[in-house]
């Protein structure tokens, strides 16, 4: 699996070997497959001499709303006729450890945990057939929520966009079958969210090729493909964890802002 992580202050790409406890270095760019191939090098380092980084820094997360059918009824929603899109700015994505901010503008701050697709390369007006070739691979994400702004504002930019409200990680899985994933949402230890990626409204590829026709995606751009229900309240000093097979789990601690 793939991670990004800091050592020396630099941050690289990697190649997590988890039975050794060990990362593999790669050195050069992993988006630029056609222009500099990336190498694996034979360097290893533990991983407790690197800092884990959110796997993927993008340049836009891109999240559906109302993806999987029980959770827009939990929410009182008619199910949509298609994805419902909403965008994250790049300023709420962090890594596995660091914290989430509960905002002194909010109280009633939510949790929503979701599989998250990395993009390999630009795509543009691409067709659902065709997604899978875009798709570097799949990470955990938390869809953070301050739900009072969500349905004071009629529109969801500040509820969704607070700095910290993307935790992504611990790892970009390639070449995952994600058709049929087991996704679940603990807060502390106890499990919120239980669920599989079989249940989704619109698939990984109609969402690719959905957001692909109204902007262009950049190599390493996330795409968040909805939230099943059991979303709920967090509080300063939870614990939350998001597992998903075949990837990991990406856990987080809430935090009161300063």
């Amino acid at each position: 699996m793939i991670i990004r992580y800091e050592r020396n202050g630099k941050v690289k790409h990697g190649w997590m070997v988890e039975e050794d406890h060990k990362v593999r270095v790669i050195e050069g760019d992993i988006y630029k497959i056609h222009t500099a191939k990336p190498i694996m090098t034979g360097l290893e380092l533990p991983l407790d001499e690197v800092t884990l980084k959110a796997p993927s820094d993008p340049s836009k997360v891109v999240c559906i709303g109302l993806n999987y059918r029980d959770h827009a009824a939990e929410m009182g929603i008619d199910l949509p006729k298609e994805p419902l899109m909403f965008l994250k700015p790049s300023t709420t994505v962090i890594g596995p450890g660091e914290s989430i901010v509960y905002p002194k503008l909010t109280q009633n701050l939510h949790y929503e945990g979701e599989l998250a697709v990395v993009i390999k390369k630009e795509a543009k007006k691409i067709k659902a057939s065709d997604a899978d070739d875009y798709i570097l691979g799949f990470t955990c994400s938390i869809d953070v929520t301050a739900r009072d702004l969500q349905m004071s504002d009629g529109q969801w930019t500040r509820a969704k966009g607070f700095d910290t409200f993307c935790p992504l990680g611990p790892a970009i899985a390639a070449k995952l079958d994600y058709h049929n994933l087991r996704i679940v949402t603990r807060v502390n230890g106890e499990v919120r969210q239980d669920a599989c990626t079989d249940q989704l409204i619109f698939s990984i590829p109609q969402l690719i090729e959905a957001v692909s026709a109204v902007m262009t995606l950049r190599p390493g751009d996330v795409i968040l493909t909805g939230t099943p229900s059991g979303v709920g309240e967090l509080v300063p000093g939870d614990e939350i964890s998001v597992t998903i097979e075949g990837i990991g789990t990406l856990t987080t601690h809430v935090v009161a802002e300063e």
